[in-house]
């Protein structure tokens, strides 16, 4: 018989609860690489929500080059952000978070809240159990 937690379906075994990996479990991949956030809240504070590929790389501190074109195009595959390519010389890109990305930033915003206040007691507890390891 199937139950859920949180949402999650899992089945109940005699050996106990079982879970699958599913395709929530690629979403949360994605929302937890490096970069990902930064480049969604970074469009969704942009002026017009729209940013060229350089004003992306100079709003973010560390990220290459590689990096940002690997995100943005993962971005742009998962339907959070439309890419919009002018034909000038020379030719202009922009980008700008869909309907469905910026429907994600409140989600973001909860999540990023309980990191907020829960990261100081995180690092304690990692210190800790790194100290009784030792």
């Amino acid at each position: 018989m199937d139950h859920t937690i949180h949402g999650r379906p899992y089945e109940q075994t005699e050996d106990g609860p079982r879970f699958r990996p599913c395709a929530p479990h690629g979403v949360l991949a994605r929302l937890g690489d490096k970069w990902t956030i930064l480049v969604l809240s970074h469009l969704a504070v942009a002026s017009g929500h729209r940013l060229r590929f350089s004003e992306l790389k100079h709003g973010i501190e560390g990220i290459t080059q590689r990096m940002l074109t690997l995100t943005l195009r993962n971005l742009e595959r998962d339907g959070l952000l439309n890419r919009h390519y002018f034909p000038e010389v020379p030719p202009r890109v922009e980008y700008e978070l869909t309907d469905m990305g910026a429907s994600m930033l409140p989600a973001l915003e909860g999540f990023t809240s309980w990191i907020r206040e829960n990261w100081p007691r995180m690092e304690a507890c990692r210190q800790t159990f790194d100290k009784a390891r030792e």
